[in-house]
């Protein structure tokens, strides 16, 4: 059975280039802004509101299964009905990427929703400095935020990501049942993490 790796992770750990670096050593296809384009093709939404979306909660959906039936939509209001649909529509093309071939998926709560595929599931930490450093280091020139600002700003994505991230598993984002692998970058470069974690996976399709 082929390999899929799911990376939850902080903001501003590194763990989106730990995923793009992981894929690029192993030879496999990296999905993350991929999937808001795909789904934004598919409900013909604009990719700006996918990608709002894609890891935030709606704070009533969590009441819903994520199979929720008509009877419950017509009860619905339309935005609400819209954002359910996406989130379906985001689970089907997960599962799709995942039976397709080896792949490292984003976010999204993957590590839960391609349960049936045995990923090998990481999580991406680090330290609050290092976060602001790596974030201070990615920030497009006009960006201009304070320090107190910029941690606010990680606090709040970090938050929306848990909420989402239990809306739809009904656990708590980073709790170590998930993952099988744990990783803190704040004293590795991101580089040396993604050869770490793409070692087993290698020495173990050698044998």
């Amino acid at each position: 059975m082929h390999k899929v790796i799911t990376i939850c992770r902080e903001f501003g750990s590194g763990g989106r280039e730990v995923g793009k670096r992981l894929a690029e050593i192993l030879q496999v296809p990296y999905y993350d802004d991929e999937i808001v384009t795909e789904l934004a093709k598919r409900t013909k939404l604009a990719e700006s509101y996918v990608n709002q979306f894609s890891e935030k909660s709606i704070k009533t959906i969590q009441y819903y299964p994520i199979t929720v039936g008509r009877t419950f939509h017509q009860q619905m209001n339309p935005k609400l009905m819209q954002n359910i649909n996406l989130r379906v529509e985001q689970e089907k093309l997960l599962k799709e990427l995942g039976s397709q071939s080896n792949c490292v998926i984003v976010g999204r709560a993957s590590n839960y929703i391609l349960r049936e595929f045995d990923p090998l599931r990481v999580f991406v930490y680090a330290e609050a400095e290092a976060k602001l450093k790596r974030c201070r280091e990615k920030a497009p020139e006009q960006e201009q935020m304070s320090d107190k600002e910029l941690i606010k700003h990680m606090r709040e994505i970090d938050k929306e990501r848990a909420r989402y991230y239990e809306s739809v598993v009904g656990r708590r984002w980073g709790d170590k049942a998930d993952y099988d692998i744990m990783i803190n970058t704040t004293y590795y470069p991101i580089k040396l993490v993604a050869q770490i974690i793409a070692q087993p996976i290698l020495f173990g399709e050698s044998q």
